[in-house]
C-alpha cells in the first residue's frame, strides 16, 4: 500500500487520516488475540481483569500476541507508516485498553523534533457520542510565536486544557471532528494533536501501535530516549516484549533496532519510578 500525495498532504495538514475497511479481512482475527491477551496478562487494577470502574491498559500490548506482532509486517501498516514517516520508521511500542467513560482533551505527548504518529484500532463500533475520538484538526502544528525551547505544549489550542475556565464551554461542546469508526477500519493521527472521547461506555476495546521516524539530529534522538524513558511509569524494563523480538524477521528488525540501542536507561528508570509509585501506570 502507498498513500497518496493528498493523503499525504492532508495527515502534514490535518493531523489524522482514516483508512475504513482497510483491515476487515483481519479483524476477527485480531480480536480474538485481543481478548487472549487480556485473559492471559489480566489488565485491571493489580492484573485483576476489567472490572469497568477504570480504564484498563496493557503495555506492551501487540508484543503478546504472534498474530498482533505481524501487524507491523502487514504491508498496509507497514505503507502508512513509510508514507508518514519514512521508509526507515521506527516502531515504539503499543498498548491494549478497555476503556471507560469520558476522556478529556489532551495531547499524547509533544514532539517539536521529528513526527510521532498513533494507530489505532477500534474493535467496537464507536460514534462521535458513544466513544468516538474526537480531534482538532491542525492543533497538531507547532506554534512558532508560543513555542519555546523546552516547553511542553507549543500549540495554539494550549486552552484545552480546561476548556470550561478559558472558553466557557464544556469539553464536550468544543467544535470537533469525530472519527467514527466500525470495527475494521483504521484511524491515524499525531501525537501531538489535541484529542477526546465522549459518552462512551465502561468496554470500549482499542489498542495502538506508536510509530516515529528514524532519528537523526541529537535532538531527535535526545527525544527518542525521552519517550523511551517516559515508559518506566508502566514498569517495563525492555520496550519490547519476548514474542515480537522472537517472531522479528529482518525487515521487522529494522524498524525495532533504533529503540532497542536507546533503551539503556529503561531498567534504572524503572526502580525510580517503583520507588514513587504503588502501581504501574494505567495510560
Amino acid at each position: 500500500m502507498e498513500l497518496t500525495e493528498q493523503q499525504k498532504l492532508f495527515f502534514n495538514e490535518f493531523g489524522f487520516l482514516q483508512f475504513p475497511g482497510l483491515l476487515a479481512d483481519r479483524i476477527d482475527s485480531v480480536i480474538e488475540d485481543f481478548e487472549n491477551v487480556f485473559t492471559v496478562r489480566g489488565g485491571g487494577h493489580n492484573g485483576a481483569g476489567h472490572d469497568g470502574s477504570a480504564r484498563s491498559c496493557i503495555v506492551p500490548f501487540v508484543d503478546q500476541s504472534v498474530g498482533l506482532c505481524s501487524l507491523l509486517d502487514d504491508p498496509r501498516i507497514a505503507g502508512i507508516a513509510a508514507g508518514l514517516l519514512g521508509d526507515d520508521w521506527n516502531y515504539i511500542g503499543s498498548d491494549g485498553n478497555f476503556y471507560v467513560g469520558d476522556t478529556g482533551w489532551h495531547t499524547d505527548g509533544w514532539h517539536p523534533q521529528g513526527r510521532y504518529i498513533k494507530i489505532a484500532f477500534y474493535l467496537d463500533r464507536v460514534t462521535r457520542d458513544t466513544g468516538a475520538l474526537r480531534i482538532i484538526p491542525g492543533s497538531q502544528r507547532i506554534n512558532p510565536d508560543s513555542h519555546k525551547e523546552g516547553e511542553y505544549n507549543g500549540s495554539s489550542f494550549k486552552g484545552l486544557w480546561d476548556a470550561s475556565k478559558n472558553y466557557g464551554i464544556e469539553g464536550r461542546d468544543m467544535p470537533s471532528h469525530a472519527l467514527e469508526v466500525t470495527p475494521g477500519d483504521i484511524a491515524v493521527f499525531n501525537h501531538n494533536i489535541f484529542h477526546s472521547a465522549w459518552g462512551g461506555s465502561n468496554r470500549r476495546r482499542m489498542f495502538t501501535l506508536n510509530l516515529c521516524n528514524h532519528a537523526e539530529s541529537p535532538a531527535e534522538i535526545a527525544d527518542l530516549r525521552g519517550y523511551i524513558g517516559s515508559n518506566a511509569r508502566f514498569w517495563i524494563d525492555e520496550m519490547y516484549g519476548k514474542t515480537m523480538l522472537e517472531t522479528a524477521g529482518a525487515e521487522r528488525m529494522k524498524h525495532l533496532q533504533q529503540v532497542l540501542d536507546n533503551s539503556d536507561e529503561l531498567p534504572s528508570l524503572v526502580a525510580k519510578a517503583k520507588e514513587t509509585m504503588s502501581e504501574p501506570s494505567r495510560g
